[in-house]
């Protein structure tokens, strides 16, 4: 039986596909502020330049490829179940082969009624070259078309599966976080006492060594390389395909 992983990732997983950070020296909040394009009251007050605002980030996601550090995430499936538990809104962990994905913040190439969120009825995911929603364009219940994103403010409605997912988890694998935006980072403290836990990111994340955490201090596809050496080498052999 394989071992369990779960991969929690964050801005710093897209960096290297040449994705903006929001946070960073020269993120996206630096020109677009979080009070007019990622909350409720925003959408309600200005629906128009908030859906601008996602149309803008569509394009250049679909200019963006996985970069090694996404491939060699869906490539421990070949030793380990893997769940990627994700705090990242685009759809780059999906085309590099991971097969189990959830996405905590919502998926930027999906919208939805602004009504009914979380109704599966009325979501529909764009594709190139249709990738904008129209100013007064409808949902089939008749409400505004929103981006399927969970703006600030509203609840994380896949942080219960994401934390059931932690608790099976055997070794917990952390990138590009640095475990500061809740409630994602509390998901740790739903690991198995013992269970290993890496994090792979290149600033000192504070706190991380007294959680047991065990960092290397590289980015993404770096760190990638060296923690997969390690756990085929020390952890995954027994589950090798022959």
């Amino acid at each position: 039986m394989k071992k369990k992983i779960v991969v929690l990732t964050g801005a710093g997983m897209s960096v290297e596909s040449g994705l903006s950070t929001f946070r960073d020296a020269d993120g996206l909040w630096e020109n677009y502020p979080v009070a007019r394009v990622a909350t409720h009251e925003a959408w309600e007050d200005d629906p128009e330049y908030v859906n601008n605002f996602y149309n803008m980030l569509r394009k250049k996601l679909v200019e963006a490829k996985p970069n090694e550090g996404h491939r060699l995430v869906a490539g421990l499936e070949k030793w380990f179940d893997v769940t990627v538990v994700t705090q990242n809104v685009d759809n780059l962990h999906e085309m590099a082969g991971s097969s189990r994905v959830v996405h905590l913040h919502g998926e930027l190439m999906k919208v939805c009624s602004s009504r009914d969120v979380d109704n599966p009825a009325y979501q529909r995911t764009l594709s190139a070259p249709n990738l904008d929603v129209k100013p007064g364009e409808r949902a089939g219940d008749g409400s505004l078309l929103r981006p399927f994103i969970v703006f600030f403010g509203e609840g994380v409605p896949n942080i219960t599966l994401a934390a059931e997912e932690a608790q099976k988890a055997d070794i917990f694998i952390i990138i590009g976080t640095s475990l500061n935006v809740y409630p994602a980072a509390g998901l740790v403290q739903y690991v198995t006492p013992g269970a290993p836990i890496y994090l792979i990111d290149p600033n000192p994340v504070r706190g991380a060594g007294s959680r047991g955490i065990k960092q290397i201090q590289k980015g993404a596809s770096e760190g990638m390389r060296e923690l997969t050496e390690i756990l085929t080498a020390n952890q995954g052999t027994e589950n090798r395909k022959p």
